[in-house]
């Protein structure tokens, strides 16, 4: 598990710190973080309990050499693959260290992809509902052992009974029995109200009996928007609405929300790209508005990084219930809520992944608890075989990883 708590903060050996100015000092007391903006120092005493800590600080020349370092990886993968634009990024708990971007919003437009444009995060955006969920049950209007049908009792008689008893829990980890997808992700595009859409396309979808038995892992979009309907039940206000209001805004993630970014027909913000026989065909289109809970999100980098430090020692603790940030990466098999959990040795242990992609654009994301480290990489684009565009955003977070490590 990863220790969140003051105690283990203390314990720490090392402290990452951004953007700070030389000054001549061997030793000095510090009473928070923001007192070392200007300073460069071998050791810090903390005013709390005067436990000694090593400081090792990322100067801006440090962090321009690792853009120098990055910048002509990200430009020889869009050369070698023939992609729009790629954007790419290292953070600790305290947020962005350093990006970079290659290529451009929009094909056969000039205007570059830049480090803060807003990127479509796919299924990436499972974990952040996993929070939100974690959120609810710390006040007490769910629980990881929520039924179905105890959340949503006017589904008696309408869905088939074998998924009337499955789980939050078993939800978010794939594990329900249903199916990857819904009957018909369009349907009821009449239904105004989303959160009375979900519930026909729900219904839709869970009439007939499962194939995949409850247990069994099955990758499932429809079980996230499913959690996104108890959700909805419990609070009466529609996931969009939940998000936004009990985590984005509470981590000050401005740049995020939902669907393509940008303006459309403008190239203000990058485009998605669908590869085709006759090369990228740029799109502004994306899921249907149901499937949010399971991949609708987008928002820039620096605003990303500030919701994956929550699983990163000395983060915001938006979720004062340890044992339910816990719980958000505690694995059935190797599959947490929102997260694929995994060791690499690289990292010091535990690594949190995921993918996303809407199949025109496509995301990987690494976070290393042990060593206060995340790795971001999105394309604005995607192939049709996605193993490829997997390929190369797992050959980029091994260059940052690389790269981070050279210091």
């Amino acid at each position: 598990m990863v220790q969140k708590s003051v105690s283990s903060l203390l314990l720490m050996m090392i402290i990452l710190v951004g953007f700070v100015r030389a000054k001549d000092a061997k030793e000095m007391v510090v009473g928070n973080v923001k007192e070392l903006k200007d300073v460069k120092t071998k050791k810090v005493t903390w005013k709390k309990d005067r436990a000694k800590m090593v400081l090792l600080s990322f100067t801006s020349g440090e962090i321009g050499k690792r853009k120098d370092q990055i910048n002509p990886i990200l430009s020889t993968v869009i050369d070698n693959n023939k992609i729009p634009g790629i954007v790419a990024a290292i953070s600790s708990a305290k947020g962005l260290l350093f990006s970079s971007a290659s290529g451009i919003r929009r094909f056969n437009n000039p205007d570059p992809m830049k480090t803060d444009d807003l990127v479509h995060l796919g299924s990436c955006t499972k974990a952040m509902t996993s929070t939100l969920l974690a959120i609810l049950i710390t006040e007490g209007k769910l629980n990881w052992e929520s039924t179905l049908i105890e959340a949503l009792p006017e589904l008696k008689d309408l869905i088939h009974p074998n998924y009337e008893l499955a789980t939050l829990c078993k939800l978010v980890t794939h594990r329900s029995g249903m199916p990857a997808n819904a009957n018909n992700w369009w349907d009821h595009s009449d239904e105004r109200d989303i959160k009375v859409r979900r519930l026909k396309i729900l219904k839709d979808s869970l009439a007939t009996e499962p194939s995949t038995k409850v247990g069994d892992y099955l990758y499932s979009n429809l079980g996230y928007m499913v959690a996104g309907c108890m959700a909805e039940k419990v609070t009466g206000k529609s996931w969009e609405t939940l998000i936004q209001e009990k985590l984005f805004q509470p981590l000050g993630m401005n740049t995020a929300s939902f669907g393509p970014p940008g303006t459309p027909g403008q190239s203000d913000q990058p485009w998605g790209h669908l590869e085709s026989d006759i090369g990228w065909e740029a799109s502004q289109l994306d899921n249907s508005e149901p499937l949010g809970p399971a991949g609708r999100v987008h928002c820039s980098l620096a605003d990303w990084a500030k919701f994956l430090a929550l699983q990163l020692p000395n983060s915001n603790p938006i979720i004062q219930n340890q044992q339910q940030l816990d719980q958000l990466i505690e694995p059935v098999g190797n599959y947490a809520a929102g997260w694929g959990v995994y060791q690499d040795n690289r990292v010091k242990g535990t690594v949190l992944t995921h993918d996303g992609s809407n199949t025109m654009w496509y995301a990987r994301v690494w976070v290393a608890p042990n060593i206060d480290r995340a790795y971001m990489v999105v394309m604005n684009a995607a192939f049709k075989n996605n193993n490829k565009s997997a390929t190369i955003c797992e050959q980029v977070i091994n260059e940052l990883i690389k790269i981070d490590q050279e210091q």
